[in-house]
C-alpha cells in the first residue's frame, strides 16, 4: 500500500493547518501553486490529501521578511517513486527565479529542514501522465540566519574566509533527518580552497546514508559533483574549478554520528593546484569518443580478465539495465547499481537509498547491453560524468559468485 506508514498521523497534520476555533473548522484546500508571505504557513499539492492530478506543474513562491531565511520542513511526502524521480517529484529553490536548486524530492521519504540563503524559497511540483500518490504537504517559516539548534544549517557563504558544520557540532551527534546545503560565492577571479577539518559521518561502502557531497558551481548536479564522502576520514582538499561551490550534507533517519566541521578560504586563480586532488580529475578522462567506422568494425570480444582490467578501468560497478536508449549510433544507458567497487570520476545519482549511473556504449551494439539484465561493468568515464563504454572494455553478465573477487579487487592498490 502506498505511504501506509504516513496515513496514522495524517489526519493530525491536517488539523495543525487548519484555522484556529475563531474561525470555521474547515479543512484547508490546497491548490496548485501560490503566493506566500508571512512568518509561517503551509502549502500542500493540488487536492491534498487526495491523488494530486496528471500532466501538471505547480509553483509555490515563500517569502519571510526581510532579514530572515526560510526554513522548509515537508510533514507528509507520497509522490510516484523512482530512483532518479524522473517523472513526479518537488524541487526545492534559493530564491524565487533562476535561484538555486537545493534539493529534488519523490517517493515517501521525507528530507530533513531545508533552509534557503535568503528570505525568498520557490517549490515547484511537476507529475507526469501515470502513476499519483497523496502528494505533498510541507510547513515553512521565518528564521534568524544562522541560528543554532537541531533543525538548522547551511546558507551562503561570501566572506573571504570562514567555517561550516553539522548542527551540534562539537557537542553531540548531528540530528537524523537533516539536510544542509552551504553556498559558497567567491569574486569572480578567485578559486576557493576548501579542506576538512574534523570528520565523522555514519560509515558505508557507497555513502548512501548519511553523507557530504561537494559540487563545483551552485546546484546539486551530478555531473558536476567533485566527491561523495563518509566515514571517519577527512576528504582530501578540494579546490573548486571557478568561484562557486555547493556543499550538501545528508543524515537520515537512523544512526548518526560525530559529524564535521570545515574551513574554507578564496584564492587567485594562478595559484597552482596541486593541494587539491578532486575526485573528478583523479583517473583519466576520454573524451569526444565518436562511432566511427573504424572504430565499430572491430571485434566484439572482450580480453582479459577482471583482474587484469581492474586497474585499466576507471569505474568498476555491478548493475542492472533500466533503460536504453540509441542516439546518434551510440546507446545511452541508465545503470542501476548493484554494488560499486572503484567509482573514479563516475556521476553517481541517488534517490533515497537506489542509486545509478549512466552509461554510453559508443558502438551501440559492441559490447551488448540488454535491459533488464545485470552487467558487471568497467570502463573510462568522459568530462560529463558518464561512463564511456568502448568495443575492447570489459562487460561480463553479473553473477553472485562474482562477488568475493570483486571484493578482493576493492581493496588492490594500483
Amino acid at each position: 500500500m502506498r505511504g501506509a506508514g504516513a496515513w496514522a498521523p495524517l489526519c493530525l497534520l491536517l488539523a495543525a493547518a487548519r484555522p484556529s476555533r475563531l474561525q470555521p473548522p474547515e479543512r484547508p484546500v490546497f491548490t496548485c501553486g501560490g503566493i506566500l508571505t508571512g512568518e509561517s504557513g503551509f502549502i500542500g499539492s493540488e487536492g491534498f490529501p487526495g491523488v494530486y492530478p496528471p500532466n501538471s506543474k505547480c509553483t509555490w513562491t515563500i517569502t519571510v521578511p526581510e532579514g530572515k531565511v526560510v526554513v522548509l520542513n515537508f510533514r507528509f511526502i507520497d509522490l510516484e517513486s523512482d530512483n532518479l524521480c524522473r517523472y513526479d517529484f518537488v524541487d526545492v529553490y534559493n530564491g524565487h527565479a533562476n535561484g538555486q536548486r537545493i534539493g529534488r524530492f519523490c517517493g515517501t521519504f521525507r528530507p530533513g529542514a531545508l533552509v534557503s540563503s535568503g528570505n525568498k524559497m520557490m517549490v515547484q511540483m511537476i507529475s507526469d501522465a501515470n502513476t499519483a500518490g497523496n502528494g505533498f504537504m510541507a510547513m515553512f517559516s521565518a528564521a534568524e540566519p544562522n541560528e543554532r539548534g537541531d533543525q538548522y544549517c547551511g546558507g551562503r557563504l561570501e566572506r573571504p574566509s570562514g567555517s561550516f558544520k553539522t548542527p551540534n557540532w562539537p557537542d553531540r551527534d548531528y540530528p537524523a533527518g537533516v539536510t544542509c546545503v552551504w553556498h559558497i560565492i567567491a569574486p569572480k577571479n578567485q578559486l576557493i580552497e576548501l579542506k576538512f577539518e574534523k570528520f565523522d559521518v555514519e560509515r558505508d561502502n557507497y555513502c548512501r546514508y548519511d553523507y557530504v557531497a561537494v559540487f563545483n558551481g551552485g546546484e546539486v548536479n551530478d555531473a558536476k559533483r567533485i566527491g561523495k564522502y563518509c566515514g571517519d576520514s577527512p576528504p582530501a582538499p578540494i579546490v573548486s574549478e571557478k568561484n562557486e561551490l555547493l556543499i550538501q550534507f545528508l543524515s537520515d533517519l537512523s544512526l548518526t554520528a560525530d559529524g564535521f566541521i570545515g574551513h574554507y578560504k578564496f584564492r587567485p586563480k594562478k595559484l597552482p593546484t596541486t593541494t587539491a586532488v578532486p575526485v573528478t580529475t583523479t583517473f583519466p578522462v576520454t573524451v569526444g569518443l565518436k562511432p566511427t567506422v573504424a572504430l565499430c568494425q572491430q571485434k566484439c570480444k572482450r580480453t582479459g580478465t577482471l583482474e587484469s582490467n581492474y586497474c585499466s578501468s576507471n569505474f568498476v560497478l555491478a548493475g542492472t539495465v533500466i533503460t536504453t536508449v540509441t542516439r546518434g549510433g551510440s546507446l545511452h544507458a541508465t545503470v542501476s547499481i548493484i554494488n560499486i567497487y572503484k567509482e573514479g570520476s563516475l556521476a553517481i545519482q541517488q534517490a533515497g537509498k537506489n542509486m545509478s549511473a549512466k552509461v554510453i556504449v559508443v558502438c551501440k551494439q559492441c559490447p551488448l547491453l540488454r535491459r533488464g539484465l545485470n552487467y558487471i561493468i568497467m570502463g573510462q568515464v568522459g568530462e560529463d560524468g558518464r561512463g564511456k563504454i568502448m568495443p575492447n572494455s570489459f562487460i561480463m553478465m553479473f553473477k553472485t559468485k562474482n562477488q568475493k573477487l570483486l571484493n578482493a579487487l576493492k581493496n588492490k592498490q594500483c
